[in-house]
């Protein structure tokens, strides 16, 4: 067999060419969030139009993807946002990260702009690239297209595409990823990418790793030893066995606790019936109507949490898989709406239009609050759904995101930072998850820093910097090696810094810090603040919406009052 190479593989969509280049030596130690964010810098004018020829499509799997280590085979994909303005990353589970791992692609830079109209499905496998039209595929939604290509390509490739959202370049369409069911579930969702592979002229990517091979590994025996511990942590881990019996919707009832589930357009931060949203009931659902619902599923092969779902009827056929919390707080609980078959229902419409459920969900509360739905309706929010769908002018306004309804319709409550709607957690009642949305170059999102499970006081102005710098930069460190979100807690749990170990056993460097994973956080962090800043970003950017910081949460009386000086000043040790 020959040896394991990887490389830059580098599409033209201009010239519909492929080069395959060397790694440039200030790549070759980042992967994921980190890479991509360097080669934004390093190749992307900041002040770029998103959708024209100077911005880049990114794709580069995590430093640890490929080995089938739980949780950690997740694919980064990024770009500058067509929703934000500024640096974008949005990853995913699925296939598509372990195969360009096994083909050897260190990262998949998609560049220039096409030179005629329609789209194209890029084919690539380790004998080069392949275009096909895909004329048959325009205006499909991802479930109907996912087929036709598995049909064509085989069953055995990865494949990310772009559902009609993204072809009407909609700034809240992501890409979506085959799940290990080859179902196109896992969504690179937020910030408009979606829309960035429309402008490169891709309906989807097919990689078809056939005769790859799995990426070489410098200390196999010491890598073995620290999967191994790894491994035990995540599946001994408490939080671990609440993901898989409950999956992300476990946060319903926390969130409520806390007062930080969004109601009402982000108006109040419980919900009356949160009984009949909750993970506990979504999982009596799964478990009671029978297959093919399924409450403990795996997006990507060889994960041992399997916190997502499959989310069946009555009538024992598919509603959505996955129903996840975010979507359940977003397009539940946002606009009112209580029944989890509801909620699951909208959420395949957007699914199948390949868009962010999060932004939709907070641009239909902002539609609500300006009166275009009847709170709790799910007739009225299909029939917003179905205007995106149907790309009408009011379909383009919701498909464009919370900020842009709110200016459309004069409606000041937006829940939103940097362009980019807030997920499910209430920042005036989760304040250092408040200080992540304000000061994140990413623009509003969780996923860049969740500080509910700190041990904090989470009403206390003063106590929010550390905790949301700390996870910031844990996040952006787990992004650059491929681990979703929940690996977190069986690495942090295992001794003797399995992160350091598994980078040195896979790749022989032997001088890596101890805190190897905040150092990456740090790196990616302070390159993404830089591409913001040439591309016109201040700290005035750092805040959340004034009106956060004037009108209180019922339940606890608070507002976002975590000060200036410190969204101001929380990366000073890093920059």
């Amino acid at each position: 067999m020959a040896e394991y190479k990887s490389q830059i593989w580098r599409i033209n969509v201009h010239e519909q060419t492929l080069k395959r280049e060397p790694i440039p030596q200030t790549w070759q130690r980042l992967g994921g969030r980190g890479l991509l964010t360097h080669i934004l810098l390093d190749e992307v004018d900041a002040k770029c139009d998103p959708l024209g020829p100077g911005n880049k499509l990114i794709f580069a799997p995590g430093l640890l993807v490929g080995h089938m280590l739980s949780s950690t085979d997740r694919i980064s994909i990024g770009g500058k946002s067509p929703l934000t303005g500024g640096v974008k990353e949005a990853n995913a589970g699925g296939r598509t990260g372990y195969h360009m791992a096994f083909m050897g692609i260190h990262a998949l830079i998609i560049e220039d702009a096409p030179k005629e109209n329609g789209y194209w499905v890029l084919h690539l496998s380790l004998n080069g690239a392949k275009w096909e039209k895909a004329d048959d595929l325009a205006g499909l939604g991802v479930y109907a297209t996912a087929p036709k290509l598995l049909e064509k390509y085989g069953d055995k490739v990865a494949i990310a595409l772009i559902g009609p959202g993204g072809e009407m370049r909609m700034k809240s369409a992501g890409i979506q990823n085959l799940d290990k069911d080859r179902i196109p579930s896992r969504i690179a969702a937020r910030g408009g990418l979606g829309a960035v592979m429309a402008s490169k002229g891709l309906k989807a990517i097919v990689f078809d790793h056939t005769g790859g091979q799995k990426p070489a590994i410098a200390n196999p025996e010491a890598f073995k030893v620290a999967q191994k511990d790894y491994t035990k942590a995540v599946m001994e881990h408490p939080q671990s066995v609440t993901y898989r019996d409950y999956g992300t919707a476990a946060m319903a009832q926390l969130t409520q606790q806390f007062a930080g589930i969004p109601v009402h357009n982000f108006s109040r931060g419980t919900f009356d019936n949160v009984d009949a949203i909750s993970g506990e009931t979504l999982r009596e659902f799964t478990l009671t109507r029978g297959k093919p619902s399924d409450p403990a599923h795996a997006c990507m092969a060889g994960c041992t949490i399997k916190c997502s779902n499959v989310f069946g009827g009555e009538d024992g056929k598919i509603i959505v898989s996955p129903l996840e919390y975010e979507t359940i707080g977003l397009m539940g609980t946002n606009i009112d709406i209580d029944s989890l078959d509801a909620i699951g229902r909208l959420n395949w419409h957007v699914n199948d239009l390949g868009l962010d459920s999060i932004e939709i969900g907070g641009s239909l509360g902002v539609a609500a609050e300006a009166g275009l739905m009847r709170w709790g309706s799910e007739e009225d929010a299909q029939k917003l759904i179905d205007e995106i769908r149907a790309g009408t002018e009011l379909g383009h306004v919701l498909g464009d995101g919370a900020v842009t309804v709110g200016k459309k319709y004069n409606i000041e409550r937006v829940p939103a930072v940097k362009g980019q709607a807030m997920s499910a957690y209430e920042p005036r009642s989760i304040k250092g998850t408040g200080v992540t949305y304000a000061t994140t170059p990413q623009g509003a999102d969780h996923t860049c820093g969740l500080t509910i499970r700190a041990k904090i006081n989470h009403l206390d102005p003063t106590q929010q910097k550390d905790a949301s710098l700390n996870a910031q930069l844990n996040m952006a460190g787990y992004d650059t090696i491929g681990a979703c979100i929940f690996a977190g807690f069986g690495y942090a749990a295992t001794p003797d810094g399995v992160v350091k170990r598994l980078l040195q056993a896979r790749y022989g460097w032997d001088d890596l810090p101890d805190n190897i994973l905040q150092e990456l956080g740090k790196q990616t962090i302070k390159m993404e603040r830089e591409f913001n800043k040439r591309a016109g970003f201040t700290a005035k950017d750092d805040r959340l919406p004034e009106w956060m910081t004037r009108e209180a949460i019922p339940e606890n009386g608070s507002v976002f009052d975590v000060s200036e000086e410190v969204l101001d000043h929380i990366f000073d040790g890093i920059e």
